[in-house]
């Protein structure tokens, strides 16, 4: 199975083909939900139609020619392929130690999903080549029922709560624990009914992974508009390590060609040996699409990882410029400034990086 996707990835990436970005500034700057470009009904990975014709003609500084073919992710009726490939270059500043260099793959993910019944019922793969061995991020089915806008998924997925950032280190996904790293398998009831989206998940929980033992509920509701959107999310985790209560607002709002994004979240954990702890994590973000295919990133961060300890807090500003020349490639550079306490020389570095990154 994994050496037939590689060899469908190397295959399609000859073609020409669209984005399959899943950044969410995207969808506030234009007021979409999540399921208006995306195959899955709370965003990211492979793209549906509208998405592959939004990615063609809106992204990219410069549109493929007229009557060129481009590739459109299906094969017949029933099978859409999708990719995505970033490799990066970074120098990370760390004070008192020398400049640590890195270059490699950073992600190389084919995704896969079958039209069995169409519009009713559906399966879903997700799986991740690389870094590290072949691993499947999300398989799942679904079935829907378009007249409400409902849907139920079983297998394994990613859950939803706040923003589906492309940046997994973001602390506020750390921080919640819930990102494109962390699926988890259970059921998914979910509506996508006019400017309403929500979800509710009963799942087996990251933490109790091998124990047997635990589970995870998570309930998250959006509301979009053309201007602005805004959600509320939270999860309990019921584990032998510690129960975990997490609860996250998050919005998002346009104004000209500047999108904001923000986030926070707040986390009690029994799960420390010494007694509960409370966590909080913040996300500010500010888009610019200076031109067509071409956006600025200032994102500032806060994480405190007790609240009943003084001084212990930290935070980082993110500058990224990422430009889109073609259809299928986009550039970015990025440098990051963290800052926390002084005896913690980590919490103090530099991080500078370059990325190529291939999608279709």
């Amino acid at each position: 199975m994994t050496r037939l996707l590689a060899v469908l990835l190397v295959a399609l990436a000859l073609l020409p083909a669209p984005a399959a970005l899943a950044e969410p500034y995207l969808a506030v700057q234009q007021g979409y939900q999540c399921n208006a470009c995306h195959v899955n009904p709370t965003g990211g990975g492979l793209r549906n139609d509208f998405g592959t014709v939004f990615a063609e003609n809106a992204m990219a500084m410069t549109p493929l020619p007229e009557g060129v073919p481009v590739w459109s992710g299906r094969l017949g009726d029933f099978l859409r392929l999708g990719g995505d490939l970033r490799a990066s270059w970074s120098r990370s500043d760390v004070p008192g130690s020398p400049a640590q260099h890195a270059t490699g793959v950073d992600q190389l993910r084919v995704y896969a999903a079958a039209d069995v019944i169409p519009e009713r019922l559906g399966v879903y793969v997700d799986e991740s080549l690389a870094p590290g061995d072949a691993r499947v991020q999300e398989a799942y089915a679904r079935l829907s029922f378009p007249a409400s806008g409902a849907y139920l998924k079983a297998g394994q997925f990613y859950l939803p709560f706040g923003w589906r950032l492309q940046d997994n280190t973001a602390f506020v996904r750390e921080v919640s624990g819930i990102s494109m790293t962390t699926p988890d398998s259970g059921i998914e009831l979910g509506l996508v009914h006019g400017p309403w989206s929500a979800q509710l998940d009963v799942t087996n929980g990251a933490a109790n992974a091998g124990t047997g033992a635990g589970h995870q509920l998570t309930a998250q509701a959006v509301r979009t508009l053309p201007g602005w959107r805004l959600g509320l999310a939270a999860t309990h985790t019921d584990s032998p390590a510690g129960n975990r209560d997490v609860a996250g607002l998050f919005a998002g709002v346009r104004t000209g060609n500047v999108a904001w994004l923000g986030e926070a979240d707040l986390v009690r954990d029994a799960g420390f040996p010494e007694g509960t702890r409370k966590l909080v994590a913040l996300l500010g973000e500010a888009d610019w699409r200076i031109v067509q295919g071409q956006n600025l990133k200032l994102t500032y961060e806060y994480y405190d990882p007790d609240r009943a300890v003084a001084q212990d807090q930290q935070t980082r500003w993110s500058l990224l410029y990422e430009v889109t020349p073609l259809p299928f490639v986009q550039l970015r550079a990025g440098f990051r400034r963290y800052r926390g306490i002084p005896q913690s020389d980590l919490e103090n570095r530099r991080f500078a990086f370059l990325e190529l990154h291939g999608f279709f």
